[in-house]
């Protein structure tokens, strides 16, 4: 039986560059630029978007990865986990 799935899941906020959220899915989730940019003006316009599907302990890792790297940097980029 295959482990259940979640959605790693961008929150918008007013202050994150734009830029600094395509690098975020473009380093985490292995999107190509492209892809980094139209789920990051999807986030944008619509205040969340899906980055990727995963297993619970990837999803989380990936979370986790997203929200300490933001955290570095000062900006408030969320970043969440939900059952796919």
């Amino acid at each position: 039986k295959l482990p259940p799935m979640f959605k790693v899941l961008l929150l918008n906020d007013d202050y994150t560059p734009m830029e600094f959220v395509v690098e975020c899915i473009e380093r985490f989730f292995n999107k190509s630029r492209e892809q980094a940019t139209q789920i990051m003006l999807k986030v944008h316009t619509e205040g969340i978007a899906v980055c990727g599907v995963y297993p619970q302990d990837i999803a989380e890792t990936k979370m986790n990865q997203v929200l300490s790297f933001a955290n570095e940097q000062q900006h408030p980029l969320q970043c969440a986990v939900e059952p796919a």
